[in-house]
């Protein structure tokens, strides 16, 4: 079973006030709409809150996701990362990283990476990247690594273990640049916004 865990615990303050998961798009808040489309996958899903309390929830009111809450959010994407396998079940053989402010990220693109995933296989790393070959997100890590990535500590998410295992690592090539397009800014919004009226 391969589980996918949204990291919403961020405290968004390159967006310098607004909250970047709860701005709009299609007329539903950024952190709803993803989570739509990660259970569309039917795979369990998992979201990382700073609170349980915290204004986001709201936006997930009905979803059949599981909530998780990082009280140690301040430090940063690693304790996101701790606090979602420690909720995994124990069936969990795998577990996608989903950065849930990437909005051009859909299912059809979790659903390739999970086709991609061969469990039984040497490859313990799938890596999404663009068209053009960059290294992006999601990505899904094989349970044989779950003791390394609780072992982090700070900001840096999992680029040290994903650094480590180049060699099992499989790079998943996803349409255009949905593997890195990430909004964390006003600006970044704006020009996103922009592009896709304009299309």
């Amino acid at each position: 079973m391969i589980a996918l865990l949204l990291l919403a615990a961020g405290s968004s303050r390159r967006m310098r006030g607004p909250d970047k998961l709860l701005e709009e798009v299609d007329g539903i808040a950024l952190l709803r709409r993803q989570c739509l489309r990660a259970l569309e996958t039917g795979c369990p899903v998992l979201v990382t809150l700073p609170a349980l309390d915290h204004p986001r929830r709201t936006v997930l009111a009905g979803l059949p996701v599981q909530m998780v809450e990082v009280r140690n959010a301040d430090e940063g994407m690693n304790a996101s990362l701790r606090a979602g396998l420690r909720a995994c079940g124990e069936r969990t053989e795998a577990l996608m990283v989903v950065l849930a402010d990437m909005p051009d990220l859909t299912t059809d693109d979790m659903n390739i990476m999970l086709q991609a995933a061969d469990l039984k296989s040497e490859t313990l790393i799938w890596r999404a990247v663009t068209a053009s070959g960059d290294a992006g997100h999601p990505i899904i890590f094989h349970k044989q690594l779950f003791p390394d990535i609780m072992a982090l500590h700070g900001d840096a998410g999992a680029r040290e273990v994903v650094a480590r295992h180049g060699d099992v690592t499989a790079r998943i090539p996803l349409p255009g640049d949905h593997a890195r397009t990430d909004l964390d800014t006003p600006e970044a919004w704006a020009a996103w916004r922009a592009t896709r009226s304009a299309t």
